[in-house]
């Protein structure tokens, strides 16, 4: 086994491990937090039916962008409608044999990688020429947004320009969840590409990329716009009450 292997292969375990246990831990920590006020976003559901369909439409339309403004809309959407295109088209490389309906989506997940692209420009755009947006983003933002690019266009770079076993490749990751290591090619644009790829998994538990997540613990958008049917009451709040009674008691 070669040394640039092993690194490659312990690079992607510690990786993964990042990414489930922050991510894991995030998710923890948001669903512990307490809701004390009443305020989903009107016009709000006024039953829990409701408010699955609103978070369905608002997770895969992005929808209240685009009421809001539509020129994000059509970057937002278009990123990462090709993000999860290519997610899926990467499938293929973690399953023996590949699923039907991985195999018929592969042109479309290449294609994807462009609207990836170009998506990403008009968000990144965005940050430069709109004065308000300008004033609020931190280096972090644009550092997030260089890696995806970064990410995108060295993926492309090895359909188009410098192609690399994929064979091999994939026998390396599949080697990697059986912990049966395998020769992994020493192409450079794979190797900028993967190491990229690590880069973004160990550092989405503690960026503002955690939104994926986020979203569904969101208060303004998981709640039931019911407060004149019924009382909402925190669930720290019943505790200090309890507390209180106990010591007057």
């Amino acid at each position: 086994m070669s040394a640039l292997t092993l690194i490659y292969a312990l690079l992607f375990y510690v990786a993964a491990a990042a990414l489930v246990a922050g991510v894991g831990w995030r998710c923890w920590v948001y669903a512990r937090t307490p809701q004390p006020l009443k305020i989903p976003i009107p016009p709000a559901p006024t039953t829990r039916g409701g408010v699955v369909l609103r978070m369905f439409l608002e997770v895969t339309l992005f929808r209240a962008l685009f009421r809001s403004n539509k020129w994000i809309w059509l970057f937002g959407w278009t990123f990462h409608a090709a993000l999860l295109l290519v997610l899926l088209r990467h499938l293929r490389y973690f399953t023996e044999p590949v699923w039907g309906w991985v195999n018929l989506m592969q042109p479309f997940g290449v294609y994807a990688g462009f609207a990836m692209l170009a998506g990403l420009a008009g968000l990144w755009a965005r940050r430069f020429l709109v004065d308000r947006v300008r004033y609020i983003s931190s280096p972090s933002d644009h550092l997030m947004l260089a890696l995806l690019v970064a990410i995108a266009a060295s993926g492309l770079a090895m359909k188009y320009v410098a192609h690399t076993d994929i064979v091999a490749l994939k026998a390396f990751f599949l080697g990697l969840m059986v912990f049966d290591w395998r020769a992994l090619p020493a192409d450079p644009a794979l190797l900028v590409h993967l190491v990229l790829v690590a880069a973004l998994m160990i550092v989405f538990p503690v960026s503002k990329l955690l939104h994926a997540p986020g979203v569904f613990f969101s208060p303004s958008l998981n709640q039931v716009d019911d407060a004149r049917e019924q009382r909402h009451v925190a669930g720290w709040s019943t505790r200090i009450v309890r507390v209180e009674r106990a010591r007057g008691g």
